[in-house]
Formats: C-alpha cells, sequence, structure tokens
C-alpha cells in the first residue's frame, strides 16, 4: 500500500473529523447541562452555513473578497457564530425552557419539530432554497503537493479552526466562572440553584456555545466542498449525535475524540473497502450500534463531575 495514500486519506479523515467534532461536542454540553437531547442541532449547523453564504456574499459586492480573504473568512465564520448563537438562544427561551421538565420522548419531539421549521423556512424563504447552493472558494491557490500529498488550504484551515476552538472550550469550561457553573449545573442542579447560580442565564449561555460551534462546522463545511444544501442539517445531526455517543455522551473530550474516530471510519472505508464509498455511512453507523449494544457509555466512561 502507498504510504502517501495512506497520510492523504489520514487528512481527508482529519478534515471530516474535524466537522463532526464540532457538532457531538454541541450534543455533549446540551446533554451535561440540561439532560437534552438536541435533534435541532444539525438544522443550526445548516443555518450556519447559510449565513455564511449570505455573508460571503456581501463581502463579494464589495471587493474586499479577492484582497483580504483572510479577514473576510474570519468575519463570516463569526457572524455565522454569532446569528447561530442568537438562534439557539432563542429556542432555548422561547421553546425549550417552557417545556422543561416535561418527559424526554416530549422533548425529542419537540427538538424534532423546531428542526423541521428551521430547515422549511430555509427552504421557502432563501432564493431558490430548494436547491444547492454553490458555496465561493474562499482561499486563493487551491493546494500545496508534498511528496505526492496534496493538502489544500481549506483542509489546513478546517483543522486548524476546529482546534482553536476545542482549545477555547477547553478553557471556556475548565478556566472561567461561566464554565464553573455549567460544570456545577451538571452535577447538581438543585445544589446550584441554592448557592445562587442564575440556572436559567448558564442553560441559555450553554445553548449560545453549542449552536456556535455548530456553525462554525457548517461554514468550514460549506468551504470545503463548496455546496451547501437546506437539508444538509438532519444527516450531520445524526453524525454528530453518533459521535458524541462513541466518544461517551456527557463528556467533550468524548465527543471530540468520537467526531474524529468517525471520520476516520468514514473516510478509510472508502478508500480502502471496494465499493466503500457507497456504504461509508452505514459502516460508520454500524459502529455506532455496536458501541451501543457493547459499551454504552461510550470510549471515555461518563462520570457526574465530567459530564461537560
Amino acid at each position: 500500500m502507498d504510504f502517501s495514500v495512506v497520510i492523504q486519506q489520514l487528512i481527508n479523515a482529519l478534515t471530516l473529523g474535524s466537522m463532526y467534532s464540532l457538532v457531538a461536542v454541541g450534543f455533549t454540553l446540551f446533554f451535561g447541562v440540561i439532560d437534552l437531547i438536541n435533534f435541532a442541532h444539525g438544522e443550526i449547523y445548516m443555518l450556519g452555513a447559510f449565513v455564511g453564504l449570505i455573508t460571503v456574499g456581501f463581502f463579494a459586492g464589495t471587493g474586499m473578497l479577492a484582497s483580504h480573504f483572510i479577514l473576510v473568512l474570519f468575519i463570516v465564520l463569526i457572524v455565522a457564530m454569532v446569528v447561530s448563537g442568537l438562534a439557539g438562544a432563542i429556542i432555548e427561551r422561547a421553546i425549550i425552557r417552557p417545556m422543561r421538565g416535561a418527559s424526554d420522548l416530549m422533548m425529542l419531539l419537540l427538538t424534532l419539530g423546531v428542526s423541521i421549521i428551521i430547515r422549511e423556512g430555509v427552504m421557502i424563504f432563501y432564493p431558490n432554497g430548494a436547491n444547492p447552493q454553490a458555496f465561493p472558494d474562499l482561499f486563493p491557490g487551491g493546494s500545496v503537493n508534498l511528496m505526492g500529498i496534496v493538502l489544500k488550504y481549506e483542509q489546513m484551515f478546517v483543522i486548524g479552526f476546529a482546534l482553536l476552538m476545542v482549545l477555547l472550550l477547553h478553557v471556556l469550561v475548565n478556566k472561567t466562572k461561566y464554565g464553573r457553573y455549567m460544570l456545577a449545573i451538571s452535577q447538581d442542579r438543585e445544589a446550584a440553584m441554592m448557592m445562587g447560580i442564575d440556572i436559567n442565564k448558564i442553560i441559555t449561555f450553554t445553548f449560545i456555545v453549542g449552536s456556535a460551534l455548530g456553525a462554525a462546522g457548517g461554514v468550514m463545511n460549506g468551504m470545503y466542498y463548496n455546496i451547501i444544501k437546506f437539508n444538509m442539517g438532519f444527516l450531520i445531526g445524526i453524525k454528530g449525535f453518533s459521535a458524541a455517543v462513541v466518544g461517551g455522551l456527557g463528556n467533550i473530550y468524548g465527543a471530540i475524540v468520537g467526531g474524529f474516530l468517525l471520520g476516520f471510519l468514514e473516510m478509510f472505508a472508502a478508500a480502502f473497502i471496494p465499493g466503500g464509498s457507497q456504504y461509508q455511512d452505514v459502516i460508520g453507523f454500524a459502529i455506532v450500534i455496536l458501541f451501543l449494544v457493547f459499551k454504552p457509555s461510550g470510549i471515555f466512561n461518563e462520570k457526574v463531575y465530567e459530564k461537560v
């Protein structure tokens, strides 16, 4: 087997796993703090991609896209993350909070309903939203070739930005007041309330952070594949949740590992199994089923004090 082919697929898997990990972390944040499996999260990923596309279109009209593409790139990501974070806060405040305390099945159906509203809303109100939308190529020059290994600028940015988000999340959770409050609520909500922590404020903050990370993944999907669709959120939502389950639902580091593992499984199945590209999703979900059957706690066994 050609060593350069293996390295090439490894880079491709890291790129795919970076996007999965950002979505998976959102799922595990929601579950860790509020015990909620938020199936609207995949549509937030999609919404972030469309907000990014609109922002890119604005800068393309000003001419800045060609002359200051790095600045534009970061502005696009920030705008998408802010808008999607606010959307997450609205969903929590207007829909999730009034139903807090309802059965798990009711909350599951509620988030599924929200996901349908977001998906169909984009399809109806975005111009020509039912059709795939071309996402402009933000990186000039394409790629570099190192000993037969093609390294696209998009891949380097996706991997690097995902690692930056993971690092910032680690600092947020472990080094800041809000992070400590999130940990306290995840361990014992009633005790945290008696200690004076504003539960509603921290839960809303959690939705903002999780939704912003999902939106970043959506924008990077558009940058990497140069196309986005109104229904792209459903499958990525299932995969992000699966990655969180594999890593250990409720553990952010498990979600990151699970996301990269799922990306590796899919990419290497497509590359090295004859006809594997047709079955890469099947192989990925088969692994998830095996984890659910034989190790339901995931790779990182969940502990109460590690839920966030």
